[in-house]
Protein backbone atom coordinates (compact mmCIF):
# COMPACT_ATOMS: atom_id res chain seq x y z
CA UNK A 1 0.00 0.00 0.00
CA UNK A 2 1.16 3.52 -1.14
CA UNK A 3 1.61 5.92 1.73
CA UNK A 4 -0.27 9.22 1.95
CA UNK A 5 1.94 11.84 0.37
CA UNK A 6 1.01 15.31 0.58
CA UNK A 7 2.91 19.26 0.49
CA UNK A 8 4.20 20.49 4.10
CA UNK A 9 2.98 22.93 6.38
CA UNK A 10 5.04 25.45 7.97
CA UNK A 11 4.27 23.75 10.93
CA UNK A 12 5.46 20.03 8.95
CA UNK A 13 8.34 22.13 8.05
CA UNK A 14 9.09 23.11 11.32
CA UNK A 15 9.26 19.06 12.14
CA UNK A 16 11.55 17.78 9.41
CA UNK A 17 13.75 20.64 10.60
CA UNK A 18 13.54 19.13 13.93
CA UNK A 19 14.58 15.42 12.10
CA UNK A 20 17.06 17.52 10.88
CA UNK A 21 18.61 19.14 13.79
CA UNK A 22 18.54 15.30 15.30
CA UNK A 23 20.72 14.83 12.09
CA UNK A 24 23.34 17.19 12.69
CA UNK A 25 22.64 19.42 10.22
CA UNK A 26 21.97 22.49 12.38
CA UNK A 27 19.37 24.89 10.59
CA UNK A 28 18.75 28.64 11.21
CA UNK A 29 16.31 29.17 13.90
CA UNK A 30 14.03 31.16 11.14
CA UNK A 31 13.94 28.17 8.21
CA UNK A 32 10.84 26.83 8.36
CA UNK A 33 9.04 30.66 7.85
CA UNK A 34 11.89 31.43 4.90
CA UNK A 35 12.04 27.82 3.08
CA UNK A 36 8.32 27.37 2.74
CA UNK A 37 8.11 30.64 0.50
CA UNK A 38 10.34 29.33 -1.84
CA UNK A 39 8.16 26.89 -3.33
CA UNK A 40 5.33 25.83 -1.32
CA UNK A 41 4.08 23.18 -3.25
CA UNK A 42 8.17 21.93 -3.32
CA UNK A 43 7.77 20.35 0.35
CA UNK A 44 6.79 16.59 0.62
CA UNK A 45 5.97 14.72 3.51
CA UNK A 46 4.93 11.20 3.46
CA UNK A 47 2.57 10.28 6.09
CA UNK A 48 3.01 6.06 8.09
CA UNK A 49 -0.65 5.99 9.95
CA UNK A 50 -1.23 9.40 9.93
CA UNK A 51 2.20 10.48 11.37
CA UNK A 52 4.67 12.26 9.70
CA UNK A 53 7.36 9.59 7.98
CA UNK A 54 9.68 11.03 5.86
CA UNK A 55 10.36 14.25 3.86
CA UNK A 56 11.64 15.65 0.89
CA UNK A 57 12.00 19.28 -0.59
CA UNK A 58 11.83 19.79 -4.76
CA UNK A 59 12.26 23.26 -5.35
CA UNK A 60 12.16 25.30 -8.17
CA UNK A 61 15.11 27.83 -8.61
CA UNK A 62 14.14 28.65 -12.58
CA UNK A 63 12.10 26.98 -15.59
CA UNK A 64 14.59 24.00 -16.28
CA UNK A 65 15.96 23.76 -12.85
CA UNK A 66 15.32 22.41 -9.21
CA UNK A 67 17.16 21.65 -6.18
CA UNK A 68 16.49 18.58 -3.70
CA UNK A 69 16.91 18.69 -0.16
CA UNK A 70 15.70 17.81 3.62
CA UNK A 71 15.58 14.47 2.34
CA UNK A 72 14.94 12.57 5.78
CA UNK A 73 13.25 9.53 6.73
CA UNK A 74 12.38 8.45 10.78
CA UNK A 75 14.73 6.60 12.04
CA UNK A 76 12.45 3.81 13.37
CA UNK A 77 10.54 3.74 9.67
CA UNK A 78 13.26 3.47 7.60
CA UNK A 79 13.70 0.39 5.19
CA UNK A 80 10.12 0.56 4.52
CA UNK A 81 10.09 2.75 0.76
CA UNK A 82 8.77 5.79 2.57
CA UNK A 83 12.00 7.58 1.38
CA UNK A 84 11.64 6.16 -1.79
CA UNK A 85 8.04 6.91 -2.07
CA UNK A 86 7.77 11.05 -1.43
CA UNK A 87 11.74 10.84 -3.38
CA UNK A 88 9.97 9.56 -6.38
CA UNK A 89 6.67 11.99 -6.01
CA UNK A 90 9.55 14.97 -5.25
CA UNK A 91 10.95 14.17 -8.78
CA UNK A 92 7.89 13.91 -10.60
CA UNK A 93 6.70 17.17 -9.68
CA UNK A 94 9.26 18.60 -11.24
CA UNK A 95 9.77 16.36 -14.27
CA UNK A 96 11.77 17.60 -17.60
CA UNK A 97 13.91 19.73 -14.93
CA UNK A 98 17.55 19.48 -14.24
CA UNK A 99 17.19 18.71 -10.73
CA UNK A 100 20.61 19.79 -8.04
CA UNK A 101 21.44 18.43 -4.35
CA UNK A 102 24.34 18.88 -2.17
CA UNK A 103 25.37 15.44 -1.20
CA UNK A 104 27.05 14.19 1.60
CA UNK A 105 30.06 11.87 1.15
CA UNK A 106 28.64 8.65 1.93
CA UNK A 107 25.21 8.97 -0.24
CA UNK A 108 27.10 10.57 -3.09
CA UNK A 109 27.45 7.21 -4.92
CA UNK A 110 23.64 6.11 -4.96
CA UNK A 111 22.95 9.79 -6.04
CA UNK A 112 24.93 8.38 -8.72
CA UNK A 113 22.77 5.44 -9.48
CA UNK A 114 19.75 8.00 -9.41
CA UNK A 115 21.21 10.03 -11.96
CA UNK A 116 22.77 12.60 -10.38
CA UNK A 117 26.24 13.73 -11.65
CA UNK A 118 28.91 15.85 -9.70
CA UNK A 119 29.52 18.99 -10.81
CA UNK A 120 31.74 20.17 -8.18
CA UNK A 121 32.39 19.68 -4.35
CA UNK A 122 31.05 22.20 -1.71
CA UNK A 123 33.08 22.56 1.39
CA UNK A 124 32.10 23.30 4.65
CA UNK A 125 33.78 25.42 7.32
CA UNK A 126 33.74 26.44 10.91
CA UNK A 127 35.13 28.37 13.54
CA UNK A 128 34.88 30.74 16.22
CA UNK A 129 37.59 33.49 15.46
CA UNK A 130 38.21 36.59 16.66
CA UNK A 131 36.70 39.49 15.51
CA UNK A 132 39.55 42.34 13.59
CA UNK A 133 39.64 45.51 14.60
CA UNK A 134 38.06 48.63 12.76
CA UNK A 135 34.92 49.93 12.32
CA UNK A 136 32.51 48.05 9.97
CA UNK A 137 33.40 48.39 6.44
CA UNK A 138 29.78 47.31 5.15
CA UNK A 139 26.22 48.82 6.00
CA UNK A 140 22.69 46.94 6.89
CA UNK A 141 21.19 45.87 3.42
CA UNK A 142 17.90 47.54 2.16
CA UNK A 143 15.14 46.99 0.16
CA UNK A 144 16.68 49.53 -2.41
CA UNK A 145 19.29 46.72 -3.01
CA UNK A 146 17.50 44.00 -3.57
CA UNK A 147 17.39 44.16 -7.57
CA UNK A 148 20.94 44.46 -7.67
CA UNK A 149 21.26 41.52 -4.97
CA UNK A 150 18.51 39.46 -7.59
CA UNK A 151 20.85 39.87 -10.48
CA UNK A 152 24.21 38.99 -8.79
CA UNK A 153 22.60 36.14 -7.13
CA UNK A 154 21.59 35.20 -10.70
CA UNK A 155 25.08 36.00 -11.82
CA UNK A 156 26.47 33.33 -9.13
CA UNK A 157 24.42 30.68 -9.20
CA UNK A 158 21.82 30.42 -12.25
CA UNK A 159 18.79 30.42 -10.04
CA UNK A 160 15.91 32.34 -10.58
CA UNK A 161 14.23 32.80 -6.73
CA UNK A 162 13.40 36.14 -6.01
CA UNK A 163 10.57 35.49 -4.06
CA UNK A 164 12.51 33.38 -1.68
CA UNK A 165 15.71 35.78 -1.28
CA UNK A 166 13.62 39.16 -0.80
CA UNK A 167 12.51 37.52 2.58
CA UNK A 168 15.80 35.92 3.22
CA UNK A 169 17.46 39.08 2.85
CA UNK A 170 15.61 40.92 5.62
CA UNK A 171 17.82 41.98 8.65
CA UNK A 172 15.67 40.92 11.72
CA UNK A 173 17.02 40.13 15.15
CA UNK A 174 18.20 36.26 14.17
CA UNK A 175 19.85 37.79 11.07
CA UNK A 176 22.22 40.26 9.60
CA UNK A 177 22.18 41.37 6.28
CA UNK A 178 25.01 42.98 4.92
CA UNK A 179 26.02 44.91 1.61
CA UNK A 180 29.11 47.32 0.13
CA UNK A 181 28.94 49.61 -2.48
CA UNK A 182 31.92 50.80 -4.43
CA UNK A 183 31.00 53.69 -6.73
CA UNK A 184 27.68 53.99 -6.11
CA UNK A 185 26.92 49.87 -7.38
CA UNK A 186 26.61 46.97 -5.30
CA UNK A 187 30.02 44.98 -5.12
CA UNK A 188 28.57 42.19 -2.83
CA UNK A 189 26.10 41.16 -0.02
CA UNK A 190 25.69 38.70 2.67
CA UNK A 191 23.90 37.16 4.31
CA UNK A 192 23.92 35.82 8.23
CA UNK A 193 21.37 33.76 10.44
CA UNK A 194 21.46 32.23 13.88
CA UNK A 195 21.12 28.57 13.92
CA UNK A 196 21.04 26.06 16.84
CA UNK A 197 24.41 26.54 17.06
CA UNK A 198 26.13 29.62 16.18
CA UNK A 199 25.51 30.97 13.15
CA UNK A 200 25.66 30.32 8.91
CA UNK A 201 26.38 32.91 6.34
CA UNK A 202 25.05 32.17 3.30
CA UNK A 203 24.79 33.53 0.53
CA UNK A 204 28.21 35.14 0.24
CA UNK A 205 28.41 37.03 -3.17
CA UNK A 206 30.58 39.49 -4.38
CA UNK A 207 32.64 40.82 -7.54
CA UNK A 208 36.30 39.98 -5.70
CA UNK A 209 37.58 38.65 -3.17
CA UNK A 210 38.60 41.74 -1.22
CA UNK A 211 35.01 42.72 -0.94
CA UNK A 212 34.02 39.51 0.30
CA UNK A 213 36.91 38.91 2.79
CA UNK A 214 35.58 42.88 3.99
CA UNK A 215 32.22 41.54 4.26
CA UNK A 216 33.60 38.37 6.05
CA UNK A 217 35.49 40.74 8.64
CA UNK A 218 31.83 42.47 9.37
CA UNK A 219 29.92 39.26 9.77
CA UNK A 220 32.55 37.88 12.62
CA UNK A 221 32.19 41.17 14.30
CA UNK A 222 28.33 40.54 14.48
CA UNK A 223 29.22 36.96 15.32
CA UNK A 224 30.56 38.25 18.43
CA UNK A 225 32.60 35.10 19.05
CA UNK A 226 29.81 32.66 18.60
CA UNK A 227 31.09 29.96 15.93
CA UNK A 228 30.32 30.64 12.68
CA UNK A 229 29.87 28.18 9.53
CA UNK A 230 30.54 28.84 5.59
CA UNK A 231 29.91 26.57 2.84
CA UNK A 232 32.40 27.64 -0.14
CA UNK A 233 32.27 25.79 -3.93
CA UNK A 234 35.49 24.38 -4.60
CA UNK A 235 36.46 25.24 -7.39
CA UNK A 236 36.37 28.73 -6.14
CA UNK A 237 40.23 29.24 -4.97
CA UNK A 238 39.86 32.80 -3.56
CA UNK A 239 36.62 31.81 -1.34
CA UNK A 240 38.86 29.09 0.05
CA UNK A 241 42.03 31.42 0.72
CA UNK A 242 39.43 34.08 2.39
CA UNK A 243 37.98 31.15 4.41
CA UNK A 244 41.36 29.75 5.77
CA UNK A 245 42.93 33.40 6.10
CA UNK A 246 40.32 34.07 8.67
CA UNK A 247 40.70 30.71 10.52
CA UNK A 248 37.55 28.59 9.77
CA UNK A 249 38.77 25.28 9.10
CA UNK A 250 37.36 22.83 6.88
CA UNK A 251 34.52 20.11 8.67
CA UNK A 252 33.30 18.08 5.97
CA UNK A 253 32.17 18.52 2.48
CA UNK A 254 29.12 17.47 0.00
CA UNK A 255 28.92 17.56 -3.73
CA UNK A 256 27.05 19.90 -5.92
CA UNK A 257 25.36 17.25 -8.44
CA UNK A 258 22.83 17.69 -11.33
CA UNK A 259 20.85 15.46 -13.31
CA UNK A 260 21.21 16.88 -16.21
CA UNK A 261 23.24 20.17 -17.61
CA UNK A 262 24.24 22.78 -14.67
CA UNK A 263 22.76 26.17 -14.46
CA UNK A 264 24.96 28.58 -16.02
CA UNK A 265 25.93 30.44 -12.81
CA UNK A 266 29.74 31.82 -12.46
CA UNK A 267 31.01 30.38 -8.50
CA UNK A 268 33.63 33.14 -9.03
CA UNK A 269 31.03 35.12 -7.64
CA UNK A 270 29.60 32.78 -4.94
CA UNK A 271 32.16 32.54 -1.74
CA UNK A 272 28.93 31.85 0.58
CA UNK A 273 26.70 29.38 -0.66
CA UNK A 274 23.27 30.31 0.27
CA UNK A 275 22.13 26.49 2.06
CA UNK A 276 22.52 23.13 1.57
CA UNK A 277 18.90 22.41 1.15
CA UNK A 278 17.86 25.01 -1.36
CA UNK A 279 21.60 25.61 -3.25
Amino acid sequence: MSPEIRPMTRDDLSHVLDWAADEGWNPGQSDAAHFIGADPEGFLMALHDGAPAAAVSVVRVGPEHAFLGLFLCRADLRGRGLGTAVWTSGLARVNGASVGLDGVVAQQESYGRAGFQRHHATLRFAGSVPAPAGRLVSRPFSEADLADALALDTAATGFARAPFLTGWLKNAPDRHVRAIHIGGHLAGYAAMRRCRVGWKIGPLHARDETVARRLLDDLVVLAEGAQIMLDVPDCNAPALAAAEALGLSQVFETARMWTGPAPGGDTALEYGVCTLELG
